[in-house]
């Protein structure tokens, strides 16, 4: 099944959260350290890969279309556990557990 994820890095997945947040490119753009434009871009590009529109933009509103929305209930939590993740892992490497790199 295509998603159409594939190349999409935590960047862009961030920046739909940011986006969806501040519901403003201006002030998302500002808490990622880009411009407006690149932002908006970047979830442009999203949207494309994606075949859906994630945002209902006009000149002075952001809102989450309903794939949008979807979307998001499914992203926000995974962006959320990856810390989680990368502790477990480090963990793991500490108590000298082995892992696929390390198979014996």
């Amino acid at each position: 099944m295509k998603t159409g994820l594939h190349g999409a890095g935590l960047a862009e997945l961030n920046a739909v959260v940011a986006v969806a947040t501040h519901k403003n490119f201006r002030a998302a753009a500002s808490e990622l350290g880009l411009s407006p434009s690149a932002l908006s871009h970047a979830i442009a590009s999203l949207e494309k890969r994606l075949g859906v529109r994630l945002f209902h933009r006009t000149t002075r509103s952001v809102a989450l279309s309903d794939a949008g929305e979807s979307f998001l209930s499914r992203v926000k939590p995974a962006l959320a556990a990856l810390p989680l993740g990368v502790l477990a892992a480090r963990r793991g490497t500490r108590r000298g557990r082995e892992g696929p790199t390390h198979a014996r």
